[in-house]
């Protein structure tokens, strides 16, 4: 795989060196096969991520946020002698393994669930009211004359 040397970019610009950070990071990750997964649009600003998690219960897995961050963990605990099992042929995979993905700004995990296998993060853009368009009223210079009700009693 070919690497890209952004480093002459970060002394000939400016205030752009957590674009730069993202690029390297993206380009140092390795391609996850393991466990295969989903990102699909439910609506304006929801996604879903569904993640086949077959063979893992509720306890097995973490899903930890950090910033712009979410890393999901999954792990079997070790077998003890008296529960060892034996294959006669074993194609469903329970390894560790451990996906993260890069959030965009102001998006956050909704909620969680599982079922039938699958590993379900919902996830939504909520943008702040300071970053929300807004509409400004224009006030002119001079007062607009009113009309006042002088009626005679």
């Amino acid at each position: 795989m070919q690497t890209i040397d952004f480093s002459p970019f970060y002394r000939s610009t400016v205030g752009f060196d957590r674009l730069f950070n993202r690029l390297d990071t993206l380009t140092a990750q390795e391609t996850k096969t393991y466990p295969p997964y989903n990102i699909e649009r439910t609506g304006d600003d929801a996604y879903r991520i569904s993640i086949a998690v077959a063979g893992f219960t509720n306890g097995d897995i973490a899903v930890e946020t950090k910033e712009n961050s979410l890393v999901v963990k999954g792990a079997k605990p070790a077998e003890t002698a008296d529960t060892k099992r034996e294959f006669l042929h074993r194609g469903i995979a329970e390894r560790a393994f451990e996906l993260r993905f890069q959030l965009a700004d102001y998006v956050e995990v909704s909620g969680a669930s599982m079922e039938n296998g699958l590993l379900h993060l919902e996830l939504k853009r909520e943008l702040p009211e300071s970053k929300k368009p807004r509409t400004i009223q224009i006030n002119s210079g001079t007062q607009q004359p009113t009309i006042e009700d002088k009626s005679v009693n």
